[in-house]
């Protein structure tokens, strides 16, 4: 017994001093959920990264709290997908200091983007796009803030291609500004990668029975995934929840709806859901709720996963409804 005792202390001696010899692990920032839901996977067992966009919130329309004003200050790294998405942060990320690295994830390398689309009925083509708005929908605008959208949809987390190689990246960075822990970041970067391979299978298998249905939406944030498995938008509501559409488009969804044979209409947690009651009235549509941002979903290494089968539970259960 003395002997274990002994054993014992020399292995907790030991860990307490490669503990010691290791520097502390970097202070890491994260945009928004589904930014941090990766990251703390690439990062478990190390230390958990800081949230700054909580609860849901639009990283269109965001800002930032003091508390999270200080979070960045103090950051080493902070991951985020780009500025045409957390329009919010464009200008405290040019106020960090000189040390800090900044990490859009829209341009890692693996990273397959699809172009915008406008709002309004898309005669089922869901890689198309449209003509913008004309002026009538324009002059609806007013009073709201103007969220200008670039050639490219923004929200690649949806894909989860596109995971993986946001995965790669994360892992990357980590490694380059803490080198100590580099094999930690490699085997957990590995890991998500399999985990991911398995879950894009088990949607594609979830979805396919419903694939052929046609729906609206009311902000266009799904083109990765309706792109990734085959699904049948007929429109969406707004291209952007700050931009409150005009009577044209929402006369184009009504009549998408009916030319089109739309079973569903979905809202988001986050967005007044008048706009979309005001489209469904007297429509043989269901109204159901899809959460691209994972509003209630704890967060962690396990988040990404609970995000992603519950959005295609959302659709599913609708649509086969």
């Amino acid at each position: 017994m003395n002997r274990l005792a002994v054993v014992l202390a020399l292995c907790l001696s030991l860990w307490r001093g490669a503990a010691a010899a290791a520097p502390p692990p970097p202070a890491v920032v994260a945009s928004i959920f589904p930014v941090h839901a990766l990251v703390a996977a690439v990062m478990k067992g190390v230390a958990e990264p800081a949230l700054l966009l909580k609860g849901g919130g639009s990283p269109h329309t965001a800002t930032l709290r003091p508390s999270d004003a200080a979070a960045l200050q103090e950051a080493d790294v902070v991951f985020w997908i780009g500025p045409e998405m957390e329009t919010f942060l464009t200008r405290p990320l040019r106020t960090l200091p000189a040390r800090a690295r900044t990490v859009p994830l829209v341009d890692a390398p693996g990273v397959t983007l699809l172009p915008s689309r406008t709002s309004g009925a898309w005669n089922g083509q869901a890689a198309g796009a449209l003509p913008d708005h004309d002026a009538d929908d324009h002059d609806d605008h007013e009073g709201h803030d103007d969220h200008e959208h670039g050639e490219h949809d923004m929200h690649i987390w949806l894909d989860p291609g596109n995971a993986m190689a946001m995965t790669d990246a994360i892992a990357v960075n980590l490694a380059q500004v803490d080198p100590a822990r580099a094999a930690v970041y490699a085997a957990n970067a590995a890991d998500l990668h399999q985990r991911l391979e398995a879950l894009d299978a088990e949607l594609r298998t979830s979805l396919a029975p419903v694939a052929d249905r046609p729906y609206i939406v009311f902000h266009d944030a799904y083109h990765y995934f309706e792109a990734r498995y085959g699904l049948r938008p007929a429109g969406a509501i707004t291209i952007s929840p700050d931009r409150a559409p005009g009577a044209r488009t929402l006369a184009e969804i009504r009549n998408a709806i009916s030319a089109t044979g739309a079973v569903c209409i979905f809202r988001e947690p986050q967005f007044e859901p008048q706009i979309v009651s005001t489209v469904a009235a007297g429509m043989p549509v269901r109204v159901a709720v899809i959460d691209p941002l994972g509003t209630d979903v704890a967060p962690g290494p396990d988040a990404y996963f609970t995000l992603m089968r519950r959005l295609a539970r959302s659709l599913r259960d609708c649509l086969d409804g």
